[in-house]
């Protein structure tokens, strides 16, 4: 989940979505721990402004590693 990734970015915090959302925190908590039905991850797409894809997806320059489920990002050589 990019949940996180994705508040960073827009400069918001859990309290900010959760009242965006209209949701409380710990439902929040656990669609981002991968706890979740399709419409809590839909309103949180829309209080993000954001394609629920964009919750789910790694970004296209990171991978996900298979047996830990890291994601990291690759970076091209300088």
């Amino acid at each position: 989940m990019r949940i996180k990734e994705i508040l960073a970015e827009k400069g918001m915090t859990m309290a900010d979505l959760a009242e965006k959302a209209k949701m409380q925190q710990p439902a929040i908590s656990r669609a981002m721990t991968g706890h979740h039905t399709v419409e809590p991850l839909e309103r949180i797409a829309s209080a993000l402004e954001v394609n629920i894809t964009e919750l789910v997806a790694p970004k296209s320059n990171t991978i996900i590693c298979p047996k830990c489920g890291t994601v990291r990002e690759v970076k091209e050589r300088e």
